[in-house]
């Protein structure tokens, strides 16, 4: 009976291991399969160089298997063989040694029975052992079956639920905590007596929104702290009234203008650019909802000559679609078919995003002038910073030749979005519309907590393609308001002690 318990263990170890295939896990942006491919070659052949060549050719290497920062990869896949045979060697030689292991163990178990006693009384209560010979089949199958079931306990992650979708917009806990609580029901309602006293006090407005706007008012309260809406109640309806037509007014005056042979580059790149917006989320590929942002950018382009489109702003578009839309919409917006509105609604949506969007960018235009000094600046600042706060950190990434500007140009020319779920995005701007400067200033120390936050998986890697490769795809997918508090207050910390103190930027 022994040797059949064996028999049968060994089996399910070998099929098990020799069946696994190569698993790639939700990546944000998605990974593309290109790069994994090149990196598992170059990586075997890397290790085979001299350190010194490998060093003088590691960014050339890594620039030839790297897409832009807006590729969304639309060729066509290739396979994986190579590195799939590569992982079947690797499960054939953890499959021996597993073998040899139970062996070694079973071998123990034969030599003291009493261990063997206490070992059998781990196995599950609920897989009988079956004593008769005759039976040898059905004892295979049970005894697999107490293995799978032990496997499985192990196995268990009973930490937190995983949000489902991956492009979920709805701004939920990824704890997975009640929808609305006591202390939230509070604050709604503190949010609602700010906001429907006749002179709302900005001041108090921007100290609630700090942590965060609750769903129900966040409409009202963007615009209010973006600046678009004036503080005073009575004054509001004509306003929203007056700025909406003026919108309008810009695209019957600008927007046959497209077709012109000095606006036809801007708007070519407006027009490839936008499918690129979150294609994940289908409420992004609508066509009626692509040719509201086309117009919302070429408008904005024309109306700013000085910068003009620059690719990455086509994202700052949809935080406030997003928002604005869910005035009007109760379930998750991802889904939602902007058929169902009505046209004026549809028309004061668009004005809203268009205005408010213009206001972000007035604060940050210099990031989208010629040769964006803006954001090279931005980026020096958070190099020098985080030499301050984690040196370790810094020096790892002069040791393998990394540059910030080469992961940190898109963290400041995208404000993170292309890092984070769109959620978490207008969590964050939440915070950024609280903050004076919070698009320009704060959004340094955003930055530099949002690196650090990844410091163990950064002083992991030990080669140039492989910190490329982990910084420009952070697995923050499951991310939800728990995380982004947290990087706010670490974010708000670094501010207190180094925004007044410039010296300390200095070594």
């Amino acid at each position: 009976m022994g040797a059949l318990w064996l028999f049968a263990l060994l089996s399910f170890f070998l099929s098990l291991f020799c069946s696994i295939q190569p698993v790639y896990g939700a990546q944000h942006p998605p990974l593309d399969p290109r790069l994994t491919k090149n990196f598992i070659k170059d990586r075997s052949k890397a290790n085979a160089l001299p350190m010194k060549s490998k060093k003088a050719s590691s960014f050339h290497e890594f620039a030839r298997n790297t897409s832009d920062a807006w590729d969304i990869g639309d060729d066509e896949d290739e396979d994986f063989s190579s590195s799939s045979s590569s992982l079947q060697t690797l499960n054939s030689k953890v499959a021996k040694a597993t073998a040899a292991q139970v062996l070694e163990n079973h071998s123990k178990l034969r030599a003291k029975p009493e261990r063997a006693q206490s070992a059998l009384s781990d196995v599950p209560t609920n897989c009988k052992v079956i004593k008769s010979s005759s039976e040898a089949q059905l004892s295979r199958t049970a005894e697999e079956a107490c293995v799978r079931t032990a496997l499985q306990k192990q196995q268990s992650l009973p930490l937190r639920p995983v949000i489902p979708l991956v492009a979920r917009i709805s701004d939920q806990n990824a704890s997975g905590a009640p929808p609305m609580t006591v202390r939230e029901k509070t604050r709604l309602e503190k949010f609602r007596q700010l906001l429907s006293s006749h002179n709302t006090d900005l001041d108090e407005l921007r100290k609630c929104s700090w942590p965060g706007v609750p769903r129900e008012v966040r409409p009202v309260t963007w615009r209010l702290l973006s600046g678009y809406l004036p503080a005073n109640m009575e004054r509001r309806k004509l306003t929203l009234q007056r700025k909406r037509e003026e919108y309008f007014g810009f695209i019957q005056q600008y927007y046959d203008s497209r077709n012109e042979e000095h606006h036809q580059d801007t708007y070519r790149q407006i027009h490839i650019d936008i499918p690129r917006t979150n294609p994940l989320i289908p409420l992004f590929q609508q066509p009626l909802v692509q040719e509201i942002f086309e117009r919302i950018l070429f408008i904005w382009a024309i109306r700013h000559p000085a910068s003009g489109y620059v690719q990455g702003i086509n994202d700052l578009v949809t935080p406030f679609f997003v928002v604005f839309l869910s005035e009007y919409v109760e379930e998750d917006v991802e889904n939602f078919d902007v058929t169902n509105l009505s046209q004026d609604v549809l028309r004061s949506i668009e004005a809203d995003s268009f205005w408010c969007m213009s206001k972000l960018l007035d604060g940050i235009q210099d990031n989208y002038t010629f040769a964006q000094p803006g954001i090279q600046k931005k980026v020096k600042a958070l190099e020098e910073l985080v030499s301050r706060i984690d040196e370790q950190v810094h020096n790892h990434f002069r040791k393998y030749e990394v540059e910030y500007l080469q992961f940190a140009f898109r963290w400041m020319n995208n404000l993170l979005m292309r890092e984070l779920p769109l959620r978490c995005t207008i969590r964050l701007w939440d915070t950024y519309q609280s903050e004076p400067e919070g698009f320009s200033h704060f959004h340094l120390y955003v930055c530099a907590a949002f690196l650090i936050k990844w410091r163990k998986e950064i002083l992991d890697e030990e080669d140039f393609q492989g910190l490329l490769m982990l910084l420009q795809n952070l697995p923050t997918i499951h991310w939800g308001n728990e995380e982004i508090g947290l990087l706010l207050a670490e974010a708000y910390r670094l501010k207190y002690m180094f925004a007044d103190a410039p010296n300390h930027y200095r070594r």
